[in-house]
């Protein structure tokens, strides 16, 4: 076709070394913790229980990749806060359900809105024109795939 590009893959192993360093830095930055704040296992648990509405301990484990015994001491504390509660699976009574209290939905809005103002700050005084603003958007979801495929 006149005037088409041939379209010429990124280099893989440069994108990622690239991924690897930015989002390094902007995890540590974000993993500094603010008292009082939930630990990061404990934000992760309850947000997988807010997309799950319920779940296992051992189905969170398998998803977070740790042992259903570092999740469970995860959810006991959750529980002692009022963040989760307990409940019989209705499909299977045998089986113990965790879901999130709208005390744990409230904790993680806090949570999020306190990172989400963090964020925003850095993208206000970072020189961020509209044009990189709408990148960083784009991008967002991309990144968030390619997490679920580490």
């Amino acid at each position: 076709m006149k005037g088409s590009f041939p379209i010429v893959d990124p280099d893989v192993s440069a994108v990622s070394s690239a991924l690897q360093a930015s989002l390094g830095l902007l995890v540590r930055r974000l993993r500094q913790p603010v008292e009082g704040e939930l630990t990061l296992p404990e934000v992760s648990a309850l947000s997988r229980l807010e997309r799950a509405e319920s779940a296992t301990t051992s189905e969170l484990a398998r998803a977070e990749q740790i042992t259903p015994q570092a999740m469970g001491m995860t959810l006991a504390g959750l529980g002692q806060r009022g963040l989760v509660e307990r409940h019989p699976d209705p499909a299977d009574r045998r089986r113990v359900v965790i879901s999130v209290t709208e005390a744990g939905q409230q904790a993680l809005r806090e949570r999020r809105g306190v990172r989400a103002e963090q964020l925003a700050e850095g993208l206000a005084t970072g020189g961020f024109t509209r044009a990189e603003l709408e990148t960083l958007r784009a991008a967002a979801p991309l990144i968030e795939r390619l997490g679920e495929h580490l």
